[in-house]
């Protein structure tokens, strides 16, 4: 395993964006963007993050022993903190300018990184909005959601309900049976689109708004789906008063050390791109 830093991609340069790809999100809610890390970017920083899952998965019982939310991934959050080669990665100016420009907004920081590896025989990742657990006094928030390694199209992206970002809360139910069936029928009964971007080569990368409704299928296939996120949020956003037990949880854990109405810039949020 390669931790020499200075041997590592730096994803420093930008990645152009049109105008039209701005407004579809914005719209939607949700855009796919081909080769956001190149193959020899993606390749290296793939055996490094894998490496960490492993040592870190704290999952002791077969998959089909699992609740809903157990089957449905392996989940470890702010990698970056453990690894310095994992922390190039997440921080990767390349990716923050996408962020920031997408939300319209100068300067974007990290809220936390996310490994999601759904295991083969995995289950499907219910539907649920992100946002329900972040103490934000904003609603313009959102997730890079980056395969490592090719994802067949039986597996594919998340699927997102185009345009469910202009709602807010819709349903408190964290993310569980119960959220995939109220939010599932919300999503029929109102015949909002559907999307789902389909097979995914290494490096592609989805982006989705914090309130975005999404689900993802099970992995029917004998490989690891793995997944590198990283959530952004606007650099001068405030964190709100918790309202949930859930939200009281993510404002000790990734902002420590703040309180309600102060900025969300806590030593695990660093400024990654600040428009110059």
């Amino acid at each position: 395993m390669n931790e020499n830093i200075s041997a590592l991609p730096e994803m420093s340069d930008a990645y152009s964006l049109s105008s039209g790809q701005i407004e579809g999100y914005q719209e939607n809610g949700h855009i796919f963007l081909k080769q956001v890390a190149k193959p020899d970017e993606v390749s290296v920083y793939e055996e490094i993050i894998t490496d960490w899952v492993m040592k870190l998965n704290y999952h002791d019982k077969p998959v089909s022993e699992r609740d809903t939310y157990g089957k449905a991934f392996i989940q470890i959050g702010n990698v970056w903190e453990k690894s310095e080669a994992v922390k190039r990665f997440v921080m990767a100016r390349r990716f923050a300018k996408i962020a920031a420009e997408l939300m319209d907004v100068d300067g974007v920081r990290i809220y936390h990184d996310q490994a999601l590896f759904k295991e083969p025989g995995g289950g499907h990742t219910p539907w649920h909005q992100d946002q329900i657990y972040w103490p934000l006094d904003t609603d313009n928030t959102i997730t890079m959601w980056m395969p490592l390694v090719p994802i067949p199209q039986e597996v594919g992206t998340m699927t997102f309900a185009s345009g469910t970002h202009k709602l807010g809360y819709v349903s408190k139910q964290e993310i569980s049976d119960e959220s995939h069936k109220t939010l599932g029928q919300f999503i029929e009964a109102k015949q909002i689109p559907q999307v789902n971007y389909g097979g995914m080569s290494a490096g592609d990368a989805t982006f989705h708004a914090g309130w975005t409704m999404h689900s993802a299928p099970g992995n029917p296939t004998d490989h690891m789906r793995k997944v590198m996120t990283v959530i952004y949020i606007a650099d001068g956003v405030r964190i709100a008063e918790p309202d949930s037990k859930a939200r009281m949880s993510d404002m000790h854990h990734w902002f420590p050390g703040c309180q309600p109405g102060e900025l969300a810039a806590s030593a695990l949020n660093p400024l990654v791109y600040k428009k110059s």
